[in-house]
């Protein structure tokens, strides 16, 4: 059986996963890979290289590191490298023209998003911050213009209230794997027929602004959790106590409202419990971060910060 000669694109974690399955798969050849180059990391800032480059290395694939994929010089190392396939996940760089004609309609990825729900740079949180009941990952055809390509297939999962950023990450590896072992080998064998996305339904996921993190304790308390569910991975939902930030990171909406309580204003401070008014509903604190500690349980930081119902979270309104 002939093997299909592919060649990997991506930086991530997410990429390593599908990279790691794909050299396992004995319907491809990893013939070479392209990843972003090292990056400074940790307390000394000494290069790492990316999760993709680190699981190649020892494996003797040929790996590029360009800061430009597009130079003709890159281009050509690639080409050389005679993929019958592309295979694009999370890579970090815009592919031009001149890349996509190496193998036209041969450059697949696969972003983490049911097209054409959430094109852009954070599906996935915002996919969680809208309160989506449901998520996954597709499987399209690469064109110039963002995510905009016509669709091979998906995969879904659901989105329950107690899910966050981490957990959906960990579903779209699992699904987004599976999309290049099935799908894309219907596709490369003739079997499956890209489908133009609906243009009417698109909605965008734009990169996640740090400004975002902040509290308005005047929204529902679900929009809240929704905020913390979202911006699990970074940059955490905060808010803000006696002037320093606290950063909140996991809740549960608690219905009712009180009829005298401002929003961000502590309603119930136990040993055990902390619930805080909303602009509708209440929400619970489960485990917050304060500035400057790791993360702990609301019970921790009851022993060490303490609070009594009045107190005011945030910028009272």
């Amino acid at each position: 059986m002939s093997r299909i000669r592919a060649v990997f694109l991506g930086t991530p974690d997410i990429a390593r996963h599908c990279l790691a399955a794909l050299i396992k798969d004995e319907h491809f050849e990893i013939v070479g890979v392209v990843s972003q180059p090292d990056r400074p990391a940790g307390r000394k800032l000494q290069l790492q290289p990316s999760p993709v480059k680190e699981l190649v290395l020892p494996l003797g694939i040929p790996v590029l590191t360009p800061e430009n994929v597009n130079d003709p010089a890159v281009l050509a190392q690639i080409a050389a490298w005679k993929a019958e396939v592309a295979i694009v996940v999370a890579f970090g760089q815009i592919l031009k023209n001149a890349f996509s004609n190496m193998s036209p309609q041969k450059v697949v990825t696969v972003p983490a998003s049911l097209l054409p729900r959430w094109r852009g740079a954070g599906p996935i949180q915002r996919a969680l911050m809208n309160g989506d009941p449901e998520s996954g990952v597709s499987l399209q055809v690469v064109v110039r213009k963002m995510d905009a390509g016509p669709v091979l297939g998906t995969r879904k999962f659901k989105q329950p209230p107690e899910m966050n950023a981490f957990q959906a990450y960990e579903r779209c590896q699992e699904l987004a794997t599976e999309l290049l072992e099935v799908d894309l080998m219907d596709y490369l064998r003739g079997n499956l027929t890209p489908v133009p996305q609906d243009e009417s339904q698109v909605t965008y996921a734009a990169k996640i602004d740090k400004a975002e993190s902040e509290f308005d304790w005047s929204r529902s308390a679900m929009e809240l959790q929704n905020l913390v569910r979202g911006l699990a991975m970074g940059p955490v939902a905060q808010t803000r106590r006696d002037g320093k930030i606290l950063k909140i990171r996991r809740t549960v909406v608690v219905p009712g409202k009180s009829a005298t309580a401002r929003p961000g204003q502590v309603l119930e401070a136990t040993d055990k419990s902390l619930i805080v008014q909303c602009g509708q509903d209440s929400l619970q604190l489960l485990e917050v971060q304060p500035e400057s500690r790791s993360k702990m349980p609301i019970t921790e930081y009851l022993r060490g910060y303490p609070v009594k119902p009045g107190d005011q979270f945030g910028v009272p309104t």
